[in-house]
Formats: C-alpha cells, sequence, structure tokens
C-alpha cells in the first residue's frame, strides 16, 4: 500500500529526517566513519542524506491532504517574509565562517578575538533554521505545516544544547572557555569581522530565494 499523499507519508519522511540526525550524532555509527574518511567527508555526507531527506519531507508536506488547525489571517503571510532575511543571514554567515561549537565549515583557525557571527550565537545555521521553521509555523495551520514545521523547530531548540555539551566535553572547560571568552556583543568589532561581503551574500539570499519559492512550493511567499 503506497502511502504517497497521506498524512502517514508525511510521518515517516519526518521520522527519517529526525531518525538521521540523531544517528549523526551517535558515537557508534559517527566514529567509525569520522575514522576512516575524516570529518570533512562524513559532514559532506551528512549535508547531502539531510538535503535529500528534507527535499522527501517538503515533497510529502505538499502531497498531504488538507486538514485545517487555523484559519490563515492576512497578516500571517507577513510573517515568513519579513522574517526570513534574518535566516538568510545567519545561514551565510554560518557557512562562511570558522566555528568550532556547531554545524559548519569547522573550526581549524578560529581566532576567539575575533569570532565574527560567534558574538550573536555559537550556532548560527541552526537559528537561521529555528527562524525559517518557527516563521512558516504562523501562516501554515493545517496538519501537514504542523507536521513539517513544529519538529524541525523543536530540533533547532535542543540541538544547540546537545552541541553545547559535546564541543564543551570535546574541547575540555578550560579551552571551551578559552575560545567562546571573547565572544561577547559589540557592534562595530563584529560588522568588522563579518565584513560586507559576508552580510550582502546574506541578503542576496534573500531573492533568490523568493524567486525559486514558487517554481518549488508551487506557491508565491510574497503576502
Amino acid at each position: 500500500m503506497s502511502l504517497t499523499g497521506e498524512v502517514g507519508h508525511l510521518i515517516l519522511s519526518v521520522a527519517a529526517f529526525l531518525g538521521a540526525h540523531s544517528l549523526s550524532n551517535w558515537k557508534p555509527v559517527r566514529g567509525p566513519i569520522e575514522a576512516r574518511y575524516g570529518r570533512a567527508v562524513f559532514y559532506a555526507g551528512y549535508s547531502v542524506v539531510s538535503t535529500i531527506l528534507l527535499v522527501w519531507v517538503i515533497a510529502a508536506a505538499l502531497a498531504s491532504p488538507t486538514v485545517v488547525v487555523w484559519e490563515q489571517q492576512p497578516w500571517m503571510r507577513w510573517v515568513p517574509p519579513l522574517a526570513m532575511p534574518a535566516a538568510c543571514l545567519f545561514w551565510v554567515l554560518g557557512l562562511t565562517q570558522k566555528n568550532p561549537f556547531s554545524i559548519g565549515p569547522g573550526g581549524a583557525g578560529y581566532d576567539p578575538a575575533r569570532p565574527g557571527v560567534v558574538r550573536l550565537t555559537r550556532h548560527p545555521i541552526i537559528w537561521g533554521l529555528g527562524i525559517w521553521s518557527a516563521a512558516h509555523i504562523v501562516p501554515n495551520g493545517h496538519l501537514a505545516g504542523l507536521l513539517l514545521f513544529v519538529p524541525l523547530f523543536l530540533l533547532c531548540l535542543v540541538g544547540p544544547r546537545i552541541l553545547d555539551a559535546k564541543r564543551r566535553k570535546s574541547l575540555g572547560e578550560d579551552r571551551w572557555r578559552e575560545m567562546d571568552g571573547q565572544a561577547v556583543f559589540g557592534a562595530r568589532a563584529l560588522l568588522a569581522e563579518l565584513g560586507w561581503v559576508r552580510i550582502l551574500g546574506g541578503l542576496a539570499l534573500y531573492p533568490v530565494l523568493l524567486w525559486l519559492h514558487p517554481m518549488v512550493i508551487g506557491l508565491s511567499p510574497l503576502p
């Protein structure tokens, strides 16, 4: 029996996405892969698998029947367009700056005196995903939307705590404090460390996603 187009299909895809994320942090699975192929290969493979599973989740959500939990109000459609520029910024900054604390390009060459986006958060990519999922919960008050976005948002709430505990353990308390000690907010220092190229790149990602949204999702994201 095919589950395509049914709520069960969406539940299965979400469970697979969350399960893959959990397995990637499970030492008996992750350890041997990193030992044999290296950390860079592991993260590259994990990124590919996560992207494929996320595409599956979105496709399953689009194919699911509509079960309304709350009616969409006109103001709700403004929430994602207003929130997404911040998400785009966090994604680009998280993917282009060294960070020993979270997912991203890694911590080689990280300077705790010039932490860049770490002045705002140790987990910029996860923050971006959290903003994206939370913003999309508001106008998507149907069962498929909630099954898609609520688990992802909850994962973004729990993920940083799990990663912090792991990194603190692997780095050691003294090294953790040394590397995180300079990560305090300072507007001028933050702008200098981020650089305008990264900031403009994050802002430029937003219109690209606006352009792709109707083609990928089938709906305009604009109110």
